[in-house]
């Protein structure tokens, strides 16, 4: 497989490719209005995450942080709290730490430059290729794992896709067919072709490809089984009792708990400790006397690497002085003013009760 070669074989279908998609393009509100900040925050959020569910907060972020300037000056906890239930909250960290870094080297505008824009923080290749390409007509490719699959797919490769040399590869193939003159509706042409009909496994939708014609895999038989990808090592399983510590008096107040770095850094947490722990070993640990305790459902949530298996206890005790990184807050300032990581949400329901 050479670019040069799979790019005069594919050329010829892309203005199918291109028709398909203004046919049947969804109305997204950052196509739409594809301003350079716009699309750059959406691909941000779309990271691990479905459009159904981005669509919401992107219209709220839009409305606190309509342009570079009013992120960059946003309150990180507001900015958490918008983005709370999206996950992944390092992208929001980077988001705010990208539009300082814009304000200070650009005067707040996002750089017409493919490489001024991977030199922001938490912009890889595919997102500056995203935002050069739709916001500002560069012709450079966008790649995602939508993309690798309808290339795999297009060239037939059976090469691991998470391997760098086959991604390099079919990023190459992407780059030499990608009409000059319209890049960035080709590279949106293609993510859509991959989110809703070159679909991983056999949900694949080969009679309504535009691409079926030229589509290697399909005249081969093997497009349900491209592309490839090396099966990636078990996650890590961690044990851990989460506790909702509440006091009744003078008002009712939840005890929460600020990170450190590393996993969900510097985020706000129920208290929680390693290993399955029974409301009077939680009680010990405080060195607290309870006026009442319960056993919380067992729960689980999964991160990129780890896997926390949750066990959760609900202490009510008297008053006490919270220590060093930790603070009372009432449900509502709760509800208000803190973002609490979804790994929390089984538990956190049970502040109001």
């Amino acid at each position: 497989m050479t670019p040069a070669a799979e790019a005069r074989r594919l050329r010829p279908a892309i203005p199918a490719l291109l028709d398909w998609y203004a046919a049947h393009r969804r109305p997204l509100p950052f196509r739409e209005d594809p301003t350079p900040y716009r699309v750059w925050v959406s691909e941000i959020m779309l990271q691990q995450t479905r459009i159904e569910t981005v669509l919401p907060y992107f219209e709220r972020f839009m409305r606190a942080f309509p342009d570079v300037t009013s992120l960059a000056d946003a309150d990180e906890g507001h900015l958490f709290k918008l983005w709370e239930g999206l996950g992944y909250y390092s992208r929001a960290r980077n988001l705010h730490k990208a539009a300082k870094q814009t304000v200070e080297r650009f005067g707040g505008t996002l750089p017409a430059s493919y490489d001024d824009l991977l030199s922001l923080q938490g912009i890889g290749e595919y997102t500056a290729g995203a935002i050069a390409s739709i916001a500002f007509g560069l012709p450079v490719p966008a790649v995602d794992g939508n993309v690798l699959r309808v290339f795999a797919r297009l060239t037939a490769c059976d090469g691991d896709v998470l391997s760098p040399a086959v991604r390099k590869a079919l990023r190459a193939v992407v780059e030499a067919v990608l009409p000059a003159e319209t890049p960035g509706a080709f590279n949106e042409a293609v993510m859509e072709l991959g989110e809703t009909v070159c679909l991983p496994g056999a949900a694949v939708r080969c009679g309504d490809c535009p691409l079926a014609d030229v589509c290697n895999a399909r005249k081969r038989g093997c497009a349900e089984t491209l592309p490839v990808r090396k099966a990636p090592k078990p996650r890590r399983a961690e044990t851990r009792t989460v506790a909702v510590l509440m006091t009744t008096e003078p008002t009712p107040r939840v005890l929460l708990h600020r990170r450190g770095d590393g996993l969900l850094a510097r985020m706000w947490e129920l208290p929680n400790e390693e290993g399955a722990l029974t409301p009077e070993q939680v009680a010990a640990a405080w060195s607290l006397t309870p006026i009442e305790a319960e056993t919380l459902p067992q729960g689980k949530h999964v991160f990129s690497h780890v896997e926390w298996h949750l066990h959760g206890v609900r202490l009510t005790v008297e008053p006490f002085p919270a220590p060093e990184t930790y603070v009372w807050v009432t449900a509502e300032e709760l509800t208000r003013d803190f973002a609490l990581p979804r790994a929390f949400s089984l538990y956190s329901e049970y502040v109001t009760r």
